[in-house]
């Protein structure tokens, strides 16, 4: 079996998606046999990850950037010539053009963010997955859906047959697993997740400010500047001393700041996985998440759950958990049970069976 997996995330300043793409190649080609799993353009070293920038160096990327560029001009046929000998070929909206007709076409779902809630993303972002829905996803041969909530979501917003499209929970580092805790001269809550209105940063600074125990602990914001995240930073700026914006922090610094924390809380609106919570929860950390979209399938109940638009609810989780230590370490260990669920093996061994089975 031979799979081409389009990685050209993995070349672009990206988040979650990039996350997905750099792990799940490199696990799914310590579970395939050498040679199974190829990467496009060109991508059989995939360097150092990193979300900031391409984990390849300048001189390496830019040709690989122009080769992605040439496969998207109208009417190349350069990808039905680069897959003729591959079995099946894995697509990520950034080629939306000249998908080749003459091999198996697979892609993952990650979430229909675009379609709920148009409003928190760009147009261009919101044009880009129409486009990949009707030129790539609908006439796929099978699918991935890297939760039940998005493969649902997908069967309904856009009326994609529920046989083609399995659920494959993504992964969490084995570093978040073993973690370290990072020791700071004062205890903290932890959000992590990139500064965009989807996050719902706004109304967790709303539930902080009534904090009971906001003298006693920190909230630190850690994560890289998005898209509409100027009126975030001007909150964070004039937020009181206690709430502190770390920026973006490196892959190799995160397990340790996960583990560290006394309690860590995600009210994001709306996520196809969710890679924060599961880092999270693998790291230790009793959770407070949002009880929307595939948050309580990954969380089960290893998080407390809230509805994200409450700053009080937000607030009142937070406080159970800081008020008692008991608490704390039965959601933490109830966390840590259901992330063992979602080690990149696991889904590297249900993807490889899953491409077999096509």
């Amino acid at each position: 079996m031979r799979v081409l997996i389009d990685a050209s995330s993995l070349l672009l300043r990206s988040a979650g998606v990039k996350s997905y793409t750099y792990n799940w190649i490199r696990n799914l080609r310590l579970a395939a046999h050498p040679g199974e799993i190829r990467a496009f353009p060109w991508l059989n070293g995939l360097g150092h990850f990193t979300h900031e920038r391409s984990v390849l160096s300048t001189a390496s990327t830019y040709p690989r950037l122009a080769l992605l560029y040439a496969a998207n001009m109208p009417g190349n046929p350069m990808l039905s010539w680069m897959t003729s000998h591959i079995d099946v070929f894995h697509v990520s909206n950034q080629l939306r053009r000249n998908i080749p007709k003459r091999t198996r076409i697979t892609a993952t779902i990650h979430d229909l963010t675009t379609w709920l809630m148009p409003e928190l993303h760009t147009s261009a972002n919101v044009r880009a997955d129409r486009f990949f829905a009707e030129h790539t996803l609908k006439r796929a041969d099978a699918l991935i859906a890297v939760s039940e909530n998005t493969r649902q979501d997908a069967i309904r917003i856009l009326g994609i047959d529920p046989e083609k499209i399995t659920t494959i929970h993504s992964g969490v580092p084995e570093e978040y697993f073993e973690a370290t805790p990072l020791r700071r001269s004062k205890p903290y809550v932890l959000f992590v997740g990139t500064l965009e209105p989807r996050k719902n940063i706004e109304t967790l600074l709303d539930a902080w400010e009534g904090m009971r125990f906001g003298g006693e602990f920190d909230l630190l914001i850690a994560g890289p500047l998005g898209w509409s995240s100027e009126r975030i930073m001007a909150r964070l700026r004039s937020c009181a001393p206690g709430v502190e914006y770390l920026g973006y922090v490196s892959e190799d610094e995160l397990p340790a700041l996960n583990a560290g924390a006394t309690a860590f809380v995600y009210p994001s609106l709306y996520e196809g996985f969710g890679f924060p919570l599961a880092q999270a929860m693998a790291a230790g950390v009793a959770a407070v998440t949002s009880n929307n979209s595939c948050l309580p399938e990954v969380a089960g109940e290893g998080a407390l759950l809230v509805d994200p638009k409450s700053a009080s609810e937000i607030r009142t989780a937070i406080e159970r958990l800081l008020d008692s230590e008991s608490l704390r370490g039965c959601i933490a260990e109830k966390g840590r049970q259901r992330a063992a669920r979602y080690h990149w093996s696991e889904c590297a061994g249900s993807s490889l069976a899953f491409f077999h089975r096509l």
